[in-house]
This record gives C-alpha cells, structure tokens and sequence, in this order.
C-alpha cells in the first residue's frame, strides 16, 4: 500500500462515519441495517463504524422497544444514537461569545432589545420562505420550506404529518446553549414560524429543556381571535 492511499482511506471513513452521525442526528436512535438501507452498505461495515463512534464516545448503544406484539418475542433490537459530545461535533455557533453579548445586550436596552435581535436573527433565517394561504397544502408546503431553511443553518431539521398536524422537528439546535440562557431565541422562532404559516404552533419538545430534538407542532385549525398587536402585523 503507498504512503498516499492511506490518508485517502482515512478520509474516504471519515467521510462515512460524519454521514452515519448526521443521519443518527436527524432521525434519532437507528439500528445498523437501518442506516445500511439508506447508505447503500453492509449492515456489517456500517456497525463497523458504530463501533467505532462508541468507542471514541461520540455515540452510544440502546434498546430500540419492538414495534409489534410478534417482534416484542424476541431481543430488543439493539440501536444507535449520539452522546452529547457526538452532537457537539455538529457545532454550536455562537456560544460563550453570543450568550456574553446577549447578557449585555439585556443589561443596556433589558428583555426588548433581545426580543428584537432573536427576531431579527430568525427573519434572517428564513428569508424567501413564502407565507402560506388558507388551504392545507399550502400550509404543508411553507412547512417544507421552513424546515429547508432551518436545515441550511445547521438544525438538521426534518417536517413529518402527525395526526391533524404537522412537525417540524430540529435534531440540533446551534444554539441551544445560548437559547438555554436567553430564552428569547427560542420564542421568537416560534413567533415567525407562527407568522408564516398562519396557524397557532405548538411547542412538544426542546433540546434545552433536555428533550435531545426540538419538535414544533403545526395544527391544521384556523387561528382564531389574534392579539391585535399581531393581527396587524
């Protein structure tokens, strides 16, 4: 083997491994044949580099519950997720930096002036996302565009059907440990997310509360009775 293939092999891995925590982000605890499916491999080599991951302490292993009363018989399937420390890999990009200069920005102009710049920040988001209109699959397809939004500014975010509604589900957050201090960021993204689709949202989950996925339910009923402060806006 040349000195040059090794570092290849190594990166071709590497670029493997990052695919296979990216997926694991997105949808949660997966088996080994679960992510063989979606990437076009062996179950074999992918657990090749589950193991891998937990071993570096970027993932770990759990007990995935049968979803039928038949598969309940035999052993729990036994599937993968990321640690904390996995997700951090996924970045966080503000940080100390920007929880610093939050804090400071409520001591000079108080809760309204974060109120404003959580606003401004989530505007700037999803910007060119069209406001949906009355009908439902008007409403699911701004709800597409939301979460291809979100998912561009690293929330590894997907949206599903749940029942009467819809989810947008965010996998990570960016600045979940800034939105843990201020919780203003978080409220504004549901203000706009809100605002564009025209409906009441709902929030099921955070990953600041300790969740691990912040989920967004989406209603499919009519608001009703707006403040007049919104209905104006």
């Amino acid at each position: 083997m040349s000195e040059k293939s090794v570092p290849e092999t190594r990166s071709v891995d590497g670029d493997t491994r990052r695919h296979i925590m990216l997926m694991l982000l997105k949808h949660g605890p997966s088996t080994a044949s679960d992510l063989a499916a979606h990437l076009d491999m062996s179950a074999a080599g992918v657990r090749r580099h589950l193991d891998i991951l937990v071993s570096e302490g970027l993932g770990e292993t759990v007990d995935r519950r049968p979803r039928s009363a038949t598969a309940a018989r035999g052993r729990p399937a036994k599937a993968f997720r990321l640690t904390a420390r996995g997700r951090s890999h996924f970045g966080h990009s503000y940080d100390q930096l920007a929880a610093d200069a939050l804090g400071a920005i409520r001591e000079l102009g108080g809760e309204e002036a974060v109120r404003k710049l959580a606003h401004k920040r989530i505007k700037r988001i999803v910007d060119g996302v069209t406001p949906a209109g009355e009908d439902e699959e008007s409403i699911q397809r701004t709800a597409g565009e939301l979460a291809d939004a979100f998912d561009r500014h690293g929330y590894a975010t997907t949206v599903t059907r749940a029942g009467a509604g819809i989810q947008i589900c965010q996998h990570h957050c960016p600045v979940a440990h800034v939105a843990a201090e201020h919780p203003e960021l978080c409220v504004a993204e549901h203000e706009i997310i809100s605002s564009l689709v025209g409906l009441h949202v709902q929030p099921l989950a955070t990953i600041t509360g300790g969740h691990g996925i912040c989920t967004t339910n989406i209603p499919l009923t009519p608001i009703e009775n707006l403040p007049e402060e919104r209905s104006g806006s």
